[in-house]
């Protein structure tokens, strides 16, 4: 079973590519906004809870995003694996995403990060905007924070999974097709490993 993280910073081109990726490797995209539009839309017991907290300007806990993303796996086991995007985002996260798939008997196959430099990040992401219609999308200083929150919060995932020799680096610069083929290249020479 290939379980992925597909890691990088906002506008980095994570859910273009896990697209493609689903596509070739028969994955589940599993994306942390869309568990939580899903579970919100629903009013689910969870969706509920990330409302409240969200209405109280507070972060959803991390149990709380978990246990959407345990709903979603456990919904779907006959897959081939997962491709997880925007999670984790802490080494928490990391560290509980662990011990579900080793009750499963599973683990994380390789977290894939895509290294794009903040000044493409930046112009994507305002070129986004036009289409997306996120209003944290069009403002250039809302984007920088973001990036920032990345590099702070989120990018020690990347040298939480490097621990256990399974994070590498893809360069994310290029046309979508170029990345692309540079990801299927990683993941296929990491399944020829194993074997």
């Amino acid at each position: 079973m290939l379980n992925l993280i597909l890691f990088g910073p906002p506008g980095s081109g994570k859910g273009t590519q896990a697209a493609k990726l689903v596509e070739k490797y028969n994955l589940l995209h599993i994306s942390t906004g869309d568990l939580f539009r899903y579970e919100m839309k629903n009013d689910t017991e969870l969706g509920l809870l990330a409302k409240k907290y969200m209405a109280e300007g507070n972060l959803v806990p991390d149990e709380v995003t978990i246990g959407m993303l345990k709903n979603k796996v456990n919904a779907n086991p006959d897959v081939a694996g997962y491709i997880l995007d925007g999670f984790p985002r802490n080494v928490v996260q990391a560290k509980a995403l662990d011990e579900f798939l080793a009750e499963k008997g599973e683990e994380v196959t390789q977290l894939i990060a895509l290294d794009v430099k903040d000044e493409e990040i930046i112009s994507r992401i305002l070129s986004r905007a036009v289409t997306s219609g996120r209003a944290d999308d069009a403002d250039e200083t809302i984007v920088r924070s973001r990036i920032d929150v990345y590099k702070n919060e989120t990018s020690p995932v990347f040298d939480y999974y490097a621990m256990f020799d399974k994070a590498l680096m893809v360069n994310g610069m290029g046309s979508i097709d170029e990345i692309y083929g540079r990801l299927c290249k990683a993941l296929d020479n990491n399944a020829n490993e194993e074997e």
